[in-house]
């Protein structure tokens, strides 16, 4: 079988972040390096009633069944109608329901990409996209983030390269826990609608904001349309694995037929199940107490952060979201420090693999949604001391 592989696997890699959590299972490990939700927030008893209905004898045999590529349409309804008291207008036919948010990289992938074509994308980006696109072959270009979004001037440099395709994270990256300002929002509209290239819009985040004010995606400030991805997955229940992506008729239409080659539908049944909890349940209340619960995670963070680190360590402070980023001083690789904390049972993610171009040597990931507080306290504690011990 050797050899016998096709070309383009030499190029995609195992998932860096899954690797890594093999080493952190053992329970004596403070992990960081999780981009988890908290499962205490997991709405159990509610979607536990959700699957019974939808499984008793009247409702099992149709919610078992074969369903529509599309998604369920009262759920993309649903969808439609949690953007509208946003202020965004959603067509629920332009909504197609995915196996997650992370199916849309695919898809979009399948459709608009062929080999050597230049992609735009953050740095640091988000790792998922970086190995979901790299199946397709493109050239990646990155583009650098500041404090409120992109750099402008590198963003347009590479649409005038000749960008087919930029994908982004405006709320809350991953993994900087960065958000784009309302004028960078509009200002990358206007440039993405100048130069024509699609916009593959990531969302995952955008509703778990706890300091700020909500500001609208960049969606809304298009004159042409992009694509806007969605999920469930850090609201209700990443184990569905249903997210969704909004797109223009025509899009979706090729989007669908991506999607019906890969997995010819979403699970019906998780569809179902998702759909009755949000009929039967107040999704924004649980949204408020996800809120509440990581604005606390955060807050204790950068605390203890203040606390323990030494001075010539950056870090960014989200809004929101599950992450927060890490600059150590110039020459510090975050590999090496890696190998110090884990003696020390803590653990966090190094930023190279994040660098679509390589690059971030000095940099890492922290998540705060999947530790408590006592044991963030502990664990920012220990890794403090590693990276005193490390820069001595």
């Amino acid at each position: 079988m050797e050899g016998r592989f096709a070309a383009r696997m030499q190029t995609v890699h195992r998932s860096f972040i899954r690797e890594i959590l093999k080493v952190t299972a053992d329970p004596s490990i403070i992990s960081f390096a999780g981009g988890l939700p908290n499962p205490r927030m997991f709405p159990v008893p509610a979607m536990e009633a959700a699957a019974g209905e939808v499984l008793s004898a009247m409702n099992g045999p149709a919610s078992l069944q074969y369903s529509t590529t599309e998604g369920d349409p009262v759920l993309r309804s649903i969808i439609a109608e949690r953007y509208a008291k946003k202020g965004v207008t959603v067509d629920p036919d332009e909504i197609l329901v995915t196996t997650g948010s992370q199916q849309c990289l695919d898809i979009a992938g399948k459709v608009f990409l062929d080999k050597g074509d230049i992609v735009a994308i953050e740095a640091p980006g988000y790792l998922g996209a970086i190995q979901s696109f790299s199946v397709f072959e493109p050239t990646f270009v990155t583009v650098p983030l500041e404090d409120d979004g992109p750099d402008l001037a590198a963003l347009e440099e590479t649409f005038k390269a000749g960008a087919k395709l930029f994908y982004a994270v405006p709320n809350f990256q991953n993994p900087s826990g960065v958000s784009y300002s309302l004028e960078k929002r509009k200002a990358v509209a206007e440039l993405l609608d100048r130069y024509d290239v699609v916009f593959v819009e990531d969302d995952p985040y955008g509703e778990l904001r706890f300091m700020g004010e909500h500001l609208p995606p960049v969606y809304s400030f298009r004159k042409k349309p992009g694509l806007l991805n969605g999920s469930f997955s850090k609201i209700a229940a990443p184990g569905f694995r249903i997210g969704w992506v909004v797109a223009p008729g025509p899009v979706r239409d090729k989007l669908v037929v991506a999607k019906q080659a890969s997995d010819l539908h979403t699970s019906t049944v998780a569809q179902a199940i998702m759909r009755n909890y949000l009929e039967n349940n107040a999704i924004d209340e649980h949204v408020e107490a996800i809120r509440e619960t990581y604005g606390a995670h955060r807050k204790v963070m950068v605390e203890m952060i203040e606390r323990h680190f030494p001075k010539g360590v950056e870090f960014t402070r989200p809004e929101g979201g599950m992450f927060l980023w890490v600059t150590l001083p110039e020459g510090c690789s975050s590999m090496d420090l890696f190998d110090v904390a884990i003696k020390r049972k803590v653990a966090f993610v190094p930023g190279r693999p994040f660098y679509a171009n390589g690059g971030g040597d000095n940099t890492l990931r922290l998540n705060f949604s999947n530790a408590d507080p006592e044991r963030i306290e502990e664990g920012i504690a220990r890794l403090g001391e590693s990276i005193r011990d490390f820069m001595n």
